[in-house]
């Protein structure tokens, strides 16, 4: 298996170090057949004395462990997996999944699927995370040429740590790495050369961590060549704190003086090495920001901005025409896939538009294996559970096919559903190219209906249309199977922005046709259940406050979410949740009447 080389040369010659890289990228993904049964055969060899493998009857002695592992193991879940995991949180050490003692848990956002998963770990899976990074700058100096003469305005968040019954740490991946000494004692590097000083991203106190990264970032405006967060939804919290604060971050600016909100010493002593007083800048700020429009905010408070790096796949697609607002048409930029179970994939067009984005899968982080996946309206010979004879290796998927990933990992997770969904786009040479299309289960389901994710978002888009007249727009959605009514319904919830128009006096008519068009736009299973089966009951959004959504992620971060990671969720089946969106409800409208539905499929949905 080719070697990964080490990071960045002493010499610090980023050229040759480049050109390494992307040679040891060429190679695995040429090779990636090869990479992976090196991989697998890796995992198993080390691993042959766990419980979890001897318990499923796997004896690992050399040959045909690769076909014995795809004949003998089990495709699982977390619950699957649950009993073990639990006895290693609370105490026990001996080798239950992985043979290398598991170092911490890595929690999961926790905002889609109720509960916060914690996925087990080992010490070396640090070194394939940055192995993973150390590429992205690589890809990226192929498109946007000397990125290394400036910085980038990233915020970045941790989270406070848990520590299991048997007193492990339980926290989230980036956090994990974050605080990790690949990140704290990392070389320089032009991709990991930030505005934000290292405290300001330690800081536990998300106000004192957003408002001293915002005033570094301001500080060295001119410096920054690119800008950006983890999720979309993150970077444009940040720039409606400075909407908020712009006032008080000018006086800091202004005078060289820390606003005494900001506590932490540590944050204020890498904060005053940055901040000195520049009443020229301040007075520049305050200019742009108090102007009427906030249109191109981005490259106006930071002209030499390149590109936002932020994800903009998946849901986060929502964020596209606001980031473009914001950005003046700035290229958004998605550069990884990663998640709490393993790091997975990079962008190798990474200045493609948001719709194109694919994810080369690296064959060195894990061994990856494909579920065939069939959706909506695709007939009951498709709509069959698959099994593990189903699967296919990372090789052999086919253009244009959807799969659900599962993952093989060091670190004691085997043939693990991961709960994406990927759509094969194209090839690196031997090696797959993915769209990330949604999370599995993800989804509104009454009767025998079944939304998903995609599905909704696309419906709500089509449905937001029709408040462009009264020049108002839709900022923010989640929704809510509600069976607490007879029959049941699906109910939005819908933040408007509204500072231009007054909400009620749009008509009553314009949001029940924005109810029909939601349901028009669903699958043939969901009309049928509303118009020959009426097991659904028609279709509500509630309206709520302004800053109804900000409220949602302040209630899912106190309670243990992280800022890095936290994603507005689509669907809501918590009842605290639920409460407070309806706290906050100020009207309420119901589809008018029936979507279309023409028979025909009817066995579809019953099989």
């Amino acid at each position: 298996m080719p070697e990964a080389p080490s990071t960045l040369s002493d010499d610090g010659n980023f050229d040759e170090n480049n050109k390494k890289l992307l040679q040891f990228f060429e190679d695995i993904t040429s090779n990636a057949n090869d990479v992976q049964k090196n991989v697998l055969n890796e995992i198993l060899s080390r691993n042959s004395g766990v419980e979890y493998l001897q318990r499923h009857g796997l004896i690992i002695n050399g040959n045909n462990d690769t076909e014995n592992f795809k004949k003998i193991m089990p495709v699982v879940t977390y619950e699957d997996l649950k009993p073990d995991i639990n006895r290693i949180a609370d105490g026990d050490r001996s080798p239950i999944l992985c043979s290398q003692p598991i170092s911490e848990f890595l929690t999961s956002s926790g905002t889609s699927g109720g509960e916060r998963k914690l996925m087990p770990t080992i010490e070396e899976e640090l070194g394939r995370r940055s192995l993973l990074y150390s590429l992205l700058m690589p890809v990226m100096d192929q498109f946007v040429p000397d990125l290394e003469k400036g910085k980038g305005m990233y915020f970045l968040f941790i989270k406070s740590e848990a520590k299991t019954p048997g007193g492990l740490l339980a926290r989230p991946v980036l956090t994990s790495y974050y605080k990790s000494s690949y990140f704290k004692k990392r070389p320089y590097d032009p991709y990991t050369n930030y505005t934000s000083p290292n405290e300001t991203i330690l800081c536990l106190d998300s106000y004192q961590s957003m408002y001293s990264q915002m005033l570094c970032g301001l500080c060295q405006n001119t410096q920054v060549l690119r800008v950006g967060a983890v999720f979309a939804s993150g970077f444009i919290r940040a720039i409606r704190f400075l909407e908020k604060h712009w006032p008080i971050l000018c006086q800091d600016i202004k005078t060289g003086t820390l606003n005494p909100q900001i506590t932490d010493p540590m944050v204020r002593e890498s904060v005053m090495k940055i901040l000195k007083p520049d009443p020229k800048l301040a007075e520049f700020i305050e200019t742009e920001c108090s102007k009427e429009s906030w249109k191109g905010i981005i490259p106006r408070l930071w002209p030499n901005t390149k590109y936002v790096d932020v994800i903009v796949t998946g849901t986060m697609s929502q964020y596209i025409p606001t980031l473009n607002y914001y950005g003046n048409d700035l290229p958004l930029v998605c550069t990884m896939y990663a998640s709490s179970e393993c790091y997975f994939g990079i962008n190798l067009n990474p200045l493609c538009k948001p719709c194109e984005v694919a994810y080369t899968l690296i064959p060195t982080m894990g061994y990856f294996e494909f579920l065939p996946v069939s959706r909506e309206d695709e007939g009951p010979e498709k709509s069959k559970p698959y099994d593990k004879n189903d699967l296919v290796d990372l090789v052999d998927v086919k253009y244009g096919h959807e799969y659900e990933l599962v993952v093989t990992t060091y670190a004691g997770l085997y043939r693990y559903r991961v709960g994406d969904i990927l759509k094969v786009a194209g090839f690196k040479n031997k090696t797959p190219q993915f769209h990330f299309v949604c999370r599995k289960n993800v989804a509104l389901s009454i009767d025998s209906d079944k939304t998903d994710e995609v599905e909704l978002h696309d419906a709500v888009l089509k449905a937001s249309t029709h408040l462009l007249p009264f020049e108002i727009s839709l900022t923010e959605y989640t929704s809510y199977a509600d069976t607490s009514t007879n029959p049941g319904h699906y109910i939005l919830y819908w933040e408007i922005n509204n500072e231009k128009s007054n909400e009620t006096l749009i008509p009553t008519s314009v949001f029940e046709d924005c109810c029909l068009t939601i349901e028009e736009s669903l699958n043939s299973v969901y009309r049928q259940c509303r118009v020959s089966d009426k097991s659904i009951g028609p279709l509500e959004i509630k309206v709520v406050e302004n800053g109804t959504f900000d409220k949602l992620m302040d209630y899912a971060i106190s309670n243990g979410a992280s800022i890095n990671q936290y994603k507005a969720p689509r669907c809501v089946k918590y009842a605290p949740i639920i409460e407070l969106l309806n706290s906050r409800v100020v009207s309420s409208y119901f589809s008018p009447k029936c979507p279309k539905w023409v028979s025909g499929h009817k066995q579809w949905s019953s099989s």
